[in-house]
């Protein structure tokens, strides 16, 4: 099962939120987009996001995956995370995905 959550497009970012396996509460949308916002701030190239929710059906309590795609020209950025609830596993992709776009303007500026 997989639910189109929202479609958003801050200045110059489309953002694409999915869930799979469940239904997507609009708070946990919110919470994205406010996440997302503060991600052009480490690179302003950023094109676009995928973001894959997933509930994986298991007896772990850790059943909550975060997948973020940052789509940037050339090569795009991918991060997963795996915790107990999704807020966790957002904050989580995005402390990887601040540090990988930081290294990879600093890449560029060399």
């Amino acid at each position: 099962m997989l639910t189109q959550g929202a479609r958003k497009t801050t200045d110059n970012m489309k953002v694409s939120v999915q869930s799979v396996n469940f239904n997507i509460d609009s708070k946990l949308v919110n919470f994205i987009e406010k996440k997302m916002e503060h991600l052009e701030k480490y690179n302003d190239q950023i094109i676009g996001a995928e973001i894959f929710l997933k509930v994986q059906k298991s007896s772990e309590k850790e059943n909550k995956i975060s997948e973020f795609k940052i789509l940037l020209p050339g090569n795009d950025v991918i991060v997963k995370k795996q915790s107990k609830t999704f807020e966790e596993g957002i904050n989580l992709s995005l402390d990887s995905l601040k540090r990988q776009l930081v290294k990879r303007k600093e890449k560029q500026r060399a």
